[in-house]
Parts: structure tokens; C-alpha cells; sequence
């Protein structure tokens, strides 16, 4: 399961002259916790982000654009298999709007191929 994210993280390592070693250790983590990432086998948690973005000055915004594609399609799911409200209250008045709203996002989004 490779990501462009994992390739990304690879070669900003590798262009810094970092080890494995030395990223698990500014990460507070294990060697093969850097590989997992760096093979695409784990995802980074938002602080580790954060803390590469740090290190190698820069926003991997590819790993967001990744996340962002996933959740939305997710989403597009379950927006299609959300059952109905029973019974109507004044706190859902607005609730078939905003849904309606959801999915224009959802599809536009799609459209416009924006991650």
C-alpha cells in the first residue's frame, strides 16, 4: 500500500541525510515505525506530521490530499445509506438541507477531482 506520501517522506529523508535511527529518535519512536511509514503501511498520527513538517520544513500536502479523497468518499457512502429520522423535531428542521448541501459539496469536490 504504497502512498505518494510514503515516497515523499522517503526522499525527504534520504535528501537530509537522515537514517531511520534519526527520525524514530526526533519522533520518539522505533526504526521500524519510520519504515512502516516510509512503506505505507501506517499512517502518521496528526502530531507526527506536524513534527516531519518540522523537520523537513515542509507541509507534505500530498498526505493530505490522500486523507482528504478517502474521507470523501467515505463519506459519500454513508451519506447514501443514512437512515431517516422517524419523527421530525424543530432541532431537524434544518437537517434535509444541510444533507442536500453535503452532498453538493461531496460532488463537486468529485467533479473538480480536488483532494
Amino acid at each position: 500500500m504504497s502512498t505518494q506520501f510514503a515516497q515523499d517522506l522517503r526522499l525527504a529523508r534520504r535528501k537530509a541525510g537522515y537514517t531511520q535511527d534519526d527520525l524514530a529518535h526526533l519522533l520518539s519512536t522505533h526504526q521500524s515505525a519510520v519504515s512502516d511509514l516510509e512503506h505505507g503501511k501506517q499512517r502518521p498520527t496528526l502530531e507526527q506530521i506536524i513534527e516531519l513538517s518540522l523537520v523537513y520544513g515542509r507541509s507534505f500536502e500530498c498526505f493530505f490530499g490522500e486523507i482528504m479523497a478517502e474521507r470523501q468518499q467515505h463519506l459519500t457512502v454513508r451519506l447514501g445509506t443514512l437512515p431517516p429520522i422517524n419523527k421530525p423535531t424543530a432541532h431537524t428542521f434544518n437537517r434535509n438541507g444541510s444533507l442536500e448541501r453535503l452532498r453538493r459539496r461531496l460532488k463537486d469536490r468529485e467533479n473538480h477531482g480536488s483532494a
